[in-house]
């Protein structure tokens, strides 16, 4: 018998379906000493994976498992994350904000509230650049829907290289300064890892020509005075962050009452449990058969 324990703010929809899955040989049990398999919210499992003795897989109920891949904890076990269902909550939410900021939408809400009648000029998305820092299935799936609103689509990754035809230019990672240069908008869906440490820097922002920028990915990658300067001299016309180097932010924390910054509370792609338990439930029955797992992270490149 296979035992998993599961730890998340979802507990009981994910006790419910795996209840009614009825996974062979699969058994849930509330005793960190017995269970082999965890599904599991990466923040919260983190600070007790030492209470663990016969883990042996652990699948993340989160596509970010920067919590779990920290130098100073366990790495002695398999780690799967969520992938592909990501896309296209991403893009809704780059795409609401991008259309509410254009078309002056909360200016006329509050227009309304005085019953005043007064129209803005405002920009479309067709002819305008984006930039997706990050060409997997969530950049990927961006750029599709971008592409609908008649935008030119700009992809960046390590290598330069992408086998996606989603992305009608790719540049490597040390070319990002001039993919900049070019942005009207730009989306930063990179992962927590050494090298995407403040990515954003002052230097970095100052390639830009009062773009929109965007980071759904991880809020590491952001230098947070860098970005403050950047709207300051017009190198951002406004910031869309969702993400960020502690969460929650503090009170006194300068974001929260700057004109030029909207700020989301990591929400801009949910795991819904449904989906979570489609991928869990199709890596089971590999982890089972002793199959190579779907996702696996390597904790050496930290994705």
């Amino acid at each position: 018998m296979i035992k998993i324990k599961i730890v998340s703010r979802q507990q009981q929809r994910y006790v419910q379906l795996l209840t009614n899955a009825q996974l062979p040989q699969l058994e849930i049990t509330e005793d960190p000493q017995q269970a082999m398999v965890l599904l599991a919210d990466p923040p919260l499992i983190a600070p007790y994976l030492a209470e663990y003795p016969h883990l042996q897989w652990l699948q993340s109920t989160y596509g970010g498992i920067d919590a779990l891949i920290k130098p100073e904890i366990r790495q002695d076990y398999q780690l799967t994350n969520i992938r592909g269902i990501f896309g296209p909550l991403i893009a809704e939410y780059i795409l609401g904000h991008i259309l509410n900021h254009q078309r002056h939408f909360p200016q006329y809400k509050a227009q309304q509230q005085r019953s005043h009648w007064q129209s803005h000029p405002y920009q479309s998305m067709a002819g305008k650049t984006m930039v997706i820092i990050g060409t997997g299935t969530i950049g990927q799936h961006l750029a599709k829907v971008g592409a609908v609103f008649g935008c030119h689509i700009i992809g960046v990754n390590r290598s330069g290289i992408t086998a996606s035809t989603d992305f009608q230019q790719t540049y490597a990672i040390t070319a990002l300064n001039t993919a900049l240069t070019q942005a009207d908008y730009v989306v930063s869906i990179l992962p927590a890892t050494t090298d995407t440490n403040d990515l954003f820097d002052q230097d970095r922002f100052s390639h830009c020509k009062n773009a929109l920028f965007f980071n759904v990915g991880r809020g590491n990658a952001v230098n947070e005075q860098a970005l403050i300067m950047a709207l300051e001299q017009q190198y951002l016309c406004h910031a869309f962050i969702d993400v960020f180097k502690t969460e929650p932010l503090t009170p006194d924390h300068p974001f929260w009452h700057h004109p030029k910054i909207t700020i989301t509370p990591h929400i801009a792609a949910e795991s819904f449990p449904e989906q979570v338990f489609t991928i869990f439930k199709a890596n089971y029955f590999r982890f089972q058969q002793q199959q190579k797992l779907n996702y696996l992270i390597d904790f050496k490149r930290g994705y």
